[in-house]
């Protein structure tokens, strides 16, 4: 499995219409092949900033399924518009199983 890291800065005072529109973005990925499960995290020290993890069968099911995809349009145009700048996104290979706390 490959984990989708994206950084995304959000425009001031747009972080609840954000998170309200993550609400129904959640729903399109979810729906892509490959697919695996999403997290969002917001940052405490920079609260117009969010984590995006998002479990994917592979990269390509990212890059290539979801990306050129009419779903990326949809899920695009629900988040896309309180973005301040581009999305920093890197994938990573898990090494192993989770660990309990």
């Amino acid at each position: 499995m490959i984990v989708e890291h994206a950084e995304l800065a959000v425009s001031a005072g747009q972080e609840q219409q954000f998170e309200a529109a993550f609400a129904e973005g959640r729903k399109v990925l979810a729906e892509a092949d490959g697919f695996r499960w999403a997290e969002l995290l917001r940052c405490e020290e920079r609260p117009q900033t969010y984590l995006l993890l998002v479990g994917w069968d592979t990269v390509e099911a990212h890059t290539v399924g979801f990306r050129t995809s009419e779903r990326f349009q949809r899920w695009r145009s629900l988040v896309g518009p309180y973005f301040d700048k581009a999305p920093v996104v890197e994938h990573y290979h898990e090494l192993g199983d989770r660990f309990p706390g």
